[in-house]
């Protein structure tokens, strides 16, 4: 700020004012010609608020608006980094979920795959479970523990589709818990601003008590000059007592407000600290499902390939079956038979 321009005295006003003339003479202190409520001046008004102020029990002295300013700026500073904190902490949970939706997404997708893969090879092994029955006794006890394999892998797979279903819903309830924190962390924003703006106007507090203090001795001048007209404005003055009373419930009102606000940016940030905690442990709980059907999909595929295996054998068995049924000795089924069924190590 430039304290070599001289603005009005009046908290409300603070307009440039000019310098003296070229005569030289005292500088103004208050705007001569604005008027305000009641067609009251400048140099009126900020007599009333001074009165005000006092009997409040507040000092008008510069040290005192300073004080206050700078305590209002502390506090100002220390809302500033939990909020920017809390906004960089929710932008992470944001991209953490999305890559955990996305994950989920490919995990389900890759067990609707296995399931997919398992039915077709459920098909086939009847398929070929049918034909062996008609050829050989031989498979038919390979058949019906392919069979078995079978409903163990479709059903390993339906599991790991639900787990995925479970796994998404989740994800839904933890974008409404992040949403939420949002929510609560764009409050937190406006009561930031809001406390910024009180910031600035104890600034132009401190700076008209400062101008205040400069103009002492003008003002001194003055109210001996307007001593002689106390007497004619003593009538009026029941009126600007009742005025200054409504300014006093005003301000009180006013402070009670601010300390309701400052409470309630309090419990905003509280709020948005408990919706992270509960929206991480929700991430994490995510993360612990995604392992759990990845290992489980990879289960279903081993078996599967297992699966495929063992038919591709009994389908060779089964040519060679009809290519030399007559060659086929007891003995050599018996083989066959113990070599096709399943732990046998074949």
């Amino acid at each position: 700020m430039n304290d070599t321009v001289v603005r009005c005295g009046y908290s409300r006003c603070r307009a440039e004012l000019p310098p003296p003339g070229p005569q030289g003479g005292r500088p103004r202190s208050f705007c001569r010609d604005t008027r305000w409520e009641g067609g009251r001046s400048c140099a009126q008004m900020a007599r009333t608020e001074r009165e005000a102020l006092g009997a409040l029990g507040l000092d008008t002295g510069t040290g005192a608006f300073a004080l206050d300013a700078d305590r209002l700026r502390e506090h100002v500073a220390a809302v500033a980094g939990p909020v920017a904190a809390l906004a960089q902490a929710l932008a992470a949970v944001s991209a953490r979920l999305d890559e955990v939706e996305h994950d989920a997404l490919a995990a389900t997708e890759a067990a609707r795959l296995a399931a997919a893969e398992s039915d077709a090879a459920r098909r086939r092994a009847d398929t070929d479970r049918d034909a062996a029955v008609a050829r050989a006794r031989a498979a038919e006890d390979e058949a019906a523990g392919a069979r078995t394999e079978r409903d163990e892998a479709a059903a390993r797979a339906e599991e790991s589709a639900r787990a995925a279903l479970r796994a998404t819903e989740a994800l839904g309830a933890a974008r409404q818990q992040a949403a939420d924190a949002v929510a609560a962390r764009d409050a937190a924003d406006a009561d930031a601003r809001a406390a910024r703006e009180a910031a600035a106007a104890a600034e132009r507090e401190r700076e008209a008590a400062v101008l205040t203090s400069r103009g002492a001795g003008h003002d001194r001048d003055t109210a001996r000059e307007q001593a002689r007209t106390l007497q004619e404005r003593l009538a009026g003055a029941q009126g600007e007592r009742d005025t200054l009373r409504t300014e006093r419930d005003r301000v009180r009102a006013e402070a009670a407000d601010l300390r309701e606000t400052v409470a309630a940016q309090h419990g905003r940030l509280t709020a948005g600290q408990d919706a992270l905690a509960a929206a991480r442990a929700a991430a994490d709980e995510l993360r612990e499902r995604h392992d759990a059907l990845t290992t489980t999909a990879g289960e279903a595929r081993a078996r599967v390939g297992e699966l495929t295996a063992a038919l591709d054998r009994a389908r060779r068995e089964r040519d060679e079956l009809r290519a030399e049924p007559a060659r086929l000795h007891p003995e050599d089924l018996a083989a066959l038979t113990t070599a096709l069924r399943p732990g046998s190590g074949a």
